[in-house]
């Protein structure tokens, strides 16, 4: 009777955490604690500069200006050979990963490859965006405040891609989760 009880409360037990930790997409948390943080993370490296640099540089101007400008150089040297190199590939690869992803969430209703869709989707126009703004900034040698005003307007597509992204991810994830509930 007593080895019964231990495994009906450890099923208890098991049950509850899973209940807990819903292992769907979109209603789980962490889902859109991901989301959340995806996108915070997006907004503040510009090309893969930090946010607070580009202020730091436009309040101090100085050293401050100095090293802004050899961080964008090292990465837009870095966009621009990774894409000459690897441009083409990656593409491909990108182009097969999002077919595929949307094929089996949206075609094939797998909940998880609908999730992971809607964060590479929009993140993959973003990348074509930093690849298009690292362009610009050799082409047209930007230095100081033209920098930081092309970086701030990198920042600001951005963050709009990101607000879109998570107002359609908010909404398709309603959508699921109405059509599993009970009253779906």
């Amino acid at each position: 009777m007593g080895e019964k009880s231990k495994r009906a409360a450890n099923l208890n037990w098991h049950q509850t955490v899973f209940e807990l930790i819903d292992m769907r997409s979109f209603s789980n948390l962490w889902f859109w604690i991901a989301l959340a943080v995806f996108w915070s993370s997006a907004s503040h490296w510009v090309l893969g500069v930090p946010w607070d640099m580009v202020l730091r540089a436009k309040r101090n101007g100085a050293q401050s200006e100095i090293d802004l400008h050899d961080v964008v150089r090292v990465n837009v040297n870095r966009i621009l050979y990774i894409t000459r190199v690897s441009g083409l590939w990656l593409i491909a690869l990108a182009c097969f990963v999002l077919t595929g992803l949307a094929v089996l969430g949206f075609g094939y209703a797998l909940e998880f490859a609908q999730a992971v869709f809607l964060l590479m989707f929009p993140m993959s126009i973003v990348g074509l965006l930093s690849i298009r703004t690292a362009r610009q900034i050799r082409e047209q040698v930007m230095l100081g405040e033209d920098l930081r005003k092309r970086l701030g307007r990198h920042r600001f597509w951005v963050q709009l891609i990101g607000m879109i992204s998570i107002f359609v991810t908010s909404l398709w994830g309603m959508y699921q989760n109405f059509q599993i509930s009970p009253l779906g």
